[in-house]
């Protein structure tokens, strides 16, 4: 089967691999769309990081090293049905939470599955991937999504990273909420506060991404952070009583002081963007004195449901989200090096054929 395999940095090769077999509670499934995520842009460009394996160094669970399949965000059909399955039928539509966990570390064990000391990714550490012809998982990971739109579902996987960090906040209906960035996370994050009911102000700098902020109806103020005073407009929009909840969605070190700073007390910032380097933080005056919280989030752990739900209700539109569709055969010149020089991309599909 034709497969996108990544052998490491600026080395990504379409070629043949063989066919995955099922086994006794794994499922079979046809890929259809599968999203380039900012962690496939890092791996590209800058060669194997964790929990990617190297050329030498295989992945504790999977056991592989380079090259592996690429891909974790995606969507696609089940084709058969290892012994003992239960709950999914062949033609399902499906979504794979694709994790990897040992089940037995101490994150593992009070269900904080994403935070595994060993974990890894389908797609990234091994065990397949989305850009491929078939895959074969375990049950446990395959999440039926009903009639959704499979282009719309290759997009929950971010959706639940953004709904898990917004379910560790206060966030709750007739609240303010601040995200800081619109990049394709910020946006979800955005559409998530609205679903819950919350008034959004995103303060982005790219005019694009504000535009696209605005038009997809996730925000009901957008701010240029460059040219206009996110603190004066954050008060001017509450009535000075500032906002409830904020979202790092930028990995930027000006923005976690610009989101404090917005913040009415006893509010919280979730920082779901990883930042490269340490950020300085004034403890004091920006979180003791007003008795604010800073949390911090990372993937997700039983959210696929929720997300699916939220979709599947009308509550959170996929759609506008989805900027482009390519194929395999143009991953690198279409996709990888597209977003890495455009800002009008949000999220780029990839299918096989």
């Amino acid at each position: 089967m034709k497969a996108v395999r990544y052998y490491g940095k600026e080395d990504l090769r379409v070629e043949e691999i063989d066919e995955p077999q099922t086994r006794p509670g794994t499922v079979k499934i046809a890929p259809a769309y599968n999203g380039i995520c900012g962690s496939d842009l890092h791996l590209y460009h800058d060669g194997p990081i964790p929990p990617a394996p190297t050329t030498e160094d295989a992945h504790p669970l999977s056991g592989e090293t380079l090259p592996v399949v690429l891909g974790h965000e995606f969507s696609g059909v089940v084709e058969e049905l290892g012994e003992g399955v239960e709950g999914l039928s062949v033609g399902d539509s499906v979504v794979v939470e694709p994790l990897m966990v040992d089940g037995t570390c101490p994150a593992c064990q009070r269900g904080a599955y994403n935070l595994c000391e060993q974990m890894g990714f389908i797609g990234i550490s091994g065990l397949g991937g989305g850009l491929s012809e078939h895959i074969v998982v375990e049950s446990r990971w395959v999440h039926p999504v009903g009639d959704m739109p499979l282009d719309q579902a290759a997009m929950i996987e971010p959706l639940a990273v953004a709904l898990h960090g917004v379910k560790q906040t206060t966030a709750a209906e007739g609240q303010v909420g601040v995200v800081g960035g619109a990049g394709p996370i910020g946006l979800l994050v955005a559409a998530v506060l609205k679903a819950k009911g919350l008034k959004t102000i995103i303060s982005e700098v790219s005019q694009i991404r504000r535009e696209k902020a605005q038009s997809s109806g996730v925000a009901d103020v957008v701010v240029d952070p460059t040219s206009e005073d996110l603190k004066a407009i954050v008060s001017e929009q509450t009535s000075d009583a500032m906002a409830d909840v904020a979202f790092d969605a930028a990995g930027a070190a000006p923005v976690v002081g610009q989101l404090l700073d917005v913040l009415g007390a006893t509010g919280r910032l979730q920082v779901i963007a990883i930042h490269g380097k340490p950020v300085e933080v004034d403890l004091t005056g920006q979180l003791m004195m007003q008795d604010r919280t800073l949390g911090a989030s990372v993937g997700y752990a039983d959210d696929h449901a929720e997300a699916i739900e939220l979709v599947r209700s009308g509550k959170v539109d996929l759609a506008p989200f989805i900027t482009s569709k390519i194929l395999a055969d143009d991953i690198v010149s279409d996709g990888f090096e597209r977003l890495t020089k455009s800002l009008d991309e949000v999220k780029i599909l990839v299918s096989m054929s």
